[in-house]
């Protein structure tokens, strides 16, 4: 398997791209970085492809100019995979801690799921958890009932699963890490390890994507809120259903 490993960094973030560059180089796996799209030298009426009504509604916010970047920045990540000879790509912000095995876990995390087209090899959250395979390195991989999971700092896709992923994400409707992981929109088996595969670097805690005082001041409240919930609500039971058809 041809596997490419893209890392997703901002222009005005080299010394990120040092410390990530420095640790590959270190374990001799060839990286490529893919320019960030960067949210926050933007206005509003420079945003492209977005789904104002529809982040509103599923969000019970607007959205934060670092989450456009970031989403912008996946997508062409993903249009970058399919333009290349890669048969996959382990995709990868900046923050990520590479280590040593890193692609010879995530292709042996494919080996193991043949019909996979996205894992997920970092999360926030693994409640829930259903196996599904185990891979030659010991990677469980699976799906969780409950979610979203958080964080799209690293995952496999394949080439396939690119090609599946785009055409409904081209829209930005959620952030980047709930749509991915959203397999009963868009058609995609999406798959998780059970533990982290991964851990992020020291500078992570400096978000480049936003703040809790950031989220809290385009927060909806009250009734403005509802239908936000019932929404939520619905996308869980999605949520579990395409688990238990694992």
């Amino acid at each position: 398997m041809k596997l490419g490993v893209y890392i997703i960094n901002l222009d005005r973030s080299a010394d990120r791209w040092a410390a990530v560059r420095a640790k590959a180089d270190e374990y001799c796996i060839d990286v490529i970085r893919v320019a960030a799209t960067d949210g926050h030298e933007l206005s509003q009426e420079d945003f492209r492809d977005v789904d104002w009504k529809g982040f509103a509604r599923h969000g019970g916010r607007t959205i934060l100019p670092g989450e456009y970047g970031c989403y912008r920045s996946h997508i062409n990540c993903l249009s970058t995979l399919l333009e290349s000879d890669f048969d996959a790509a382990l995709v990868m912000e900046d923050d990520i801690q590479i280590t040593v095995d890193l692609t010879k876990r995530a292709i042996a995390i494919l080996e193991a799921t043949p019909d996979a087209d996205v894992v997920k090899l970092f999360n926030h959250r693994s409640r829930g958890f259903l196996s599904v395979a185990t891979s030659a390195l010991g990677d469980e991989i699976g799906r969780c009932l409950h979610g979203p999971q958080g964080s799209a700092a690293c995952y496999v896709i394949t080439r396939r699963g690119a090609g599946k992923v785009l055409p409904f994400l081209r829209a930005m409707r959620f952030p980047f890490d709930v749509a991915l992981e959203r397999g009963w929109h868009h058609g995609s088996k999406v798959f998780t390890v059970r533990h982290n595969i991964v851990s992020l670097m020291s500078h992570s805690s400096d978000s480049q994507i936003g703040h809790r005082a950031d989220y809290s001041q385009v927060k909806f409240f009250g009734p403005k809120r509802l239908p936000t919930h019932l929404l939520r609500a619905a996308e869980y039971f999605r949520r579990i259903r395409y688990a238990l058809a694992i």
